[in-house]
């Protein structure tokens, strides 16, 4: 497999790791009424720039 096809690979596993939390967040807030503890809102935000540093690097 070349670099840029396990670039791309892990880009799509990323993604979906942080569609799956964010929609248990949504559906948290709109249908329990829950706020999301801020560790939990932090953790996705680390998540999402190691995501955006994976795309940027070259």
């Amino acid at each position: 497999m070349t670099d840029i096809k396990k670039k791309k690979e892990s880009v799509k596993m990323h993604l979906k790791d942080l569609r799956q939390n964010l929609k248990k967040m949504h559906l948290e807030v709109t249908e329990e009424l829950i706020l999301p503890k801020p560790g939990d809102v932090k953790d996705l935000m680390n998540k999402m720039d190691k995501l955006l540093k994976l795309i940027e690097s070259k």
